[in-house]
């Protein structure tokens, strides 16, 4: 048995609740969330996992758990008032169990490896997220202008998410010494917080790429899984992915599931476009990733882009 936590520290322009954030820009853009924690606990081929995948090789299944903060701010924070045609102000906690099933699967054309996920997300939005405390908290720490407009976020609400993907990861291809692969993937989350459906891929090039599916990061991102396997003393990649969403509900956006508050007409069709790079070192990885998102609602001004810092350990 193995406990693997993970660290990512993304940044976003819509909130701020790190000191340091990535991708900001001067108009004070910041973070959704602060560290999230996350531990993976993998057992080997048993009992349990054979009878999920009566047709395909497996490889190994994990246990993993997860608790995180995301904050999200207009882009003016120093108004009061309620600004009608930006996004609401919104706090978030979570806590998240999955299960993991990797498998080697051999079709017409090679052997690929296949990641299941299936995620149970439970949360809590509005003020007892305590996103207002924490985020004018650091604000007041390292000087920074707090934001102003917190009494008119969304109303506390109990909050319920289904998630699932799957990934193929295809045989690496050997170019002048280095390889290259490509992981697409799909998936969905069903729930009041948010639904939709996602489908996209990711594509890397190094050494010892099936070390990993990718490093990984708040959803709904492109994520990978947060756990790595211990396969030589290094490895290396980098990479470049996108994702298409497809958006039924996104309570940030679309306001309270009972209440008729603060929304904005949010757009259908999302997407990520993300490259970065990742290094191994005994079963350490340290993963640098930069996120472009188009705009997410209409009169958006401009579209998003964040940075996430992973640091993922095996012991």
């Amino acid at each position: 048995m193995q406990i693997r936590p993970a660290t990512p520290i993304p940044c976003n322009g819509r909130a701020t609740a790190l000191p340091t954030p990535i991708g900001t820009t001067p108009t004070g853009f910041g973070c959704p969330g602060g560290p999230v924690p996350r531990t993976q606990i993998r057992n080997g081929p048993g009992t349990f996992w054979k009878p999920c995948t009566p047709f395909a090789d497996l490889r190994q299944g994990r246990v993993g758990a997860a608790f995180g903060q995301s904050i999200y701010t207009p882009e003016d924070t120093a108004a009061n008032a309620l600004i009608a045609n930006d996004r609401p102000y919104a706090g978030w906690v979570y806590g998240t169990i999955s299960v993991h099933a990797e498998t080697g699967k051999t079709s017409t054309l090679a052997t690929h490896d296949t990641l299941d996920t299936v995620e149970l997300q439970i949360s809590l939005v509005g003020p007892y997220a305590l996103s207002k405390q924490v985020q004018n908290g650091v604000h007041e720490l390292i000087g920074v202008a707090k934001s102003n407009g917190w009494d008119s976020q969304l109303e506390n609400e109990p909050g319920l998410m289904l998630i699932g993907e799957r990934r193929w990861r295809s045989p690496p291809w050997k170019i002048l010494g280095v390889q290259m692969d490509a992981i697409p993937h799909i998936g969905g989350s069903l729930g009041n917080v948010m639904t939709f459906a996602s489908a996209g891929a990711m594509f890397r090039i190094g050494q010892e790429l099936d070390i990993d599916f990718g490093p990984p990061l708040i959803r709904p991102s492109l994520s990978g899984l947060a756990a790595v396997n211990r396969k030589g003393d290094l490895a290396w990649y980098l990479f470049a992915g996108a994702q298409g969403r497809a958006v039924v509900r996104d309570i940030f956006l679309d306001g309270n599931t009972f209440s008729n508050n603060h929304s904005v007409d949010k757009k259908t069709l999302v997407g990520d476009f993300q490259i970065g790079a990742a290094i191994i070192f005994r079963g350490t990885r340290l993963a640098l990733t930069q996120v472009y998102r188009s705009r997410e609602f209409q009169r958006q001004r401009q579209a998003d882009r964040f940075g996430a810092l992973s640091l993922s350990t095996q012991f």
